[in-house]
């Protein structure tokens, strides 16, 4: 057991210094000008390493998209689990806590014109549990629930990649509470 431990430590130093380095490069150039002899000299690591865990750096671009949302799903979750019966948008704030604490990432993906597939999985996540919240509200709405999901999803995509392209010049707290303000003012949302 002890071993496999070490083994698996290992593994998952390699793959985060292959990921670091990968957003590092990609923060800087374009995804067709990253090599797998770049990601492998700015990670410390062997090509063979690379291709041990991804096939081309299309794949890990695509992993790292998917470890990305689904860290984003988890913590969400987390902190839903955490509350009562929450307000539509009180949980603005880890969301903004998790963008900044992983700007690197969301930067890169954010403020590279190639990764359109990143903003719209983002949005598709957005606006799927936007719409499970409105449907939980079991409210007659006078706008459809999936309409204003999508609509509330593209203003909060929009604001969030405003936030990190401009290098987070408001706190967490400040971005979650100007955004609930504002979904509050446009009654966007039923208010519960």
């Amino acid at each position: 057991m002890e071993i496999e431990t070490k083994i698996d430590r290992r593994i998952i130093r390699t793959k985060e210094a292959i990921n670091k380095a990968f957003l590092e490069l990609f923060s800087e150039k374009e995804l067709e000008q990253i090599t797998i002899n770049d990601i492998a000299d700015r990670a410390n690591v062997n090509r063979g390493t690379i291709y041990l865990h991804y096939i081309d750096k299309y794949d890990l671009l695509d992993k790292c998209i998917e470890e990305h949302l689904r860290r984003l799903i988890t913590f969400c979750s987390r902190n839903e689990l955490n509350q009562e019966i929450t307000p539509l948008v009180s949980d603005l704030k880890p969301v903004f806590d998790y963008f900044g604490t992983n700007y690197l990432f969301f930067s890169a993906m954010l403020n590279n014109q190639r990764t359109s597939v990143f903003r719209e999985r983002l949005q598709h996540f957005v606006s799927v549990n936007l719409k499970e919240k409105l449907d939980r509200q079991d409210l007659q709405p006078e706008i459809d629930n999936e309409l204003n999901a999508q609509f509330m999803a593209s203003a909060f995509v929009g604001i969030l990649e405003w936030w990190i392209r401009n290098k987070m010049p408001h706190t967490p707290e400040y971005m979650a509470e100007q955004v609930r303000k504002l979904y509050e003012k446009n009654e966007v949302f039923p208010m519960g």
